[in-house]
């Protein structure tokens, strides 16, 4: 997958999310941003934030995670002694179920493959084609 190819997948995503019904307002992610904005903010209006907590599998998802938060301009922070890949955040909770976390997993997901598929290329080229996974052995750990 090319670079442009991933960035392309990512805005379908968020014009996926944002609800976008017409073919012109599919071209606009401006467009697609403010909606999901109003809409939180519609709902906050209605449903009381409450105080969130995401354990992050990694660096990079962490990364992805506080960067829609503060795109939808939610305010990521952690507790003193928190893991680092431990992110809290006040949100409604329909906006979490229907949009936040939905349109998170699928980012991630698009984002990991890409990752991947970028670390094999460069470890295949720079060091030795990886052949598989390893070896399983018959035996006992003695470690």
């Amino acid at each position: 997958m090319r670079e442009q190819d991933l960035l392309d997948k990512l805005s379908k995503i968020e014009r996926l999310y944002a609800g976008a019904a017409t073919p012109g307002e599919k071209e606009a992610a401006a467009d697609a941003i403010l909606r999901i904005k109003r809409r939180l903010g519609e709902t906050a209006k209605v449903e009381r934030p409450i105080e969130y907590k995401f354990t992050l599998a990694d660096g990079w998802s962490k990364k992805l995670f506080t960067a829609l938060l503060r795109r939808y301009e939610l305010r990521p922070y952690r507790y003193a002694r928190q893991r680092r890949t431990t992110v809290m955040v006040r949100v409604p909770r329909s906006f979490v179920d229907e949009t936040l976390w939905p349109e998170f997993l699928e980012l991630s997901k698009v984002l990991q493959t890409y990752l991947d598929e970028v670390t094999e290329r460069v470890i295949s080229s720079a060091i030795h084609e990886n052949e598989g996974e390893e070896e399983v052995i018959a035996g006992e750990y003695l470690g």
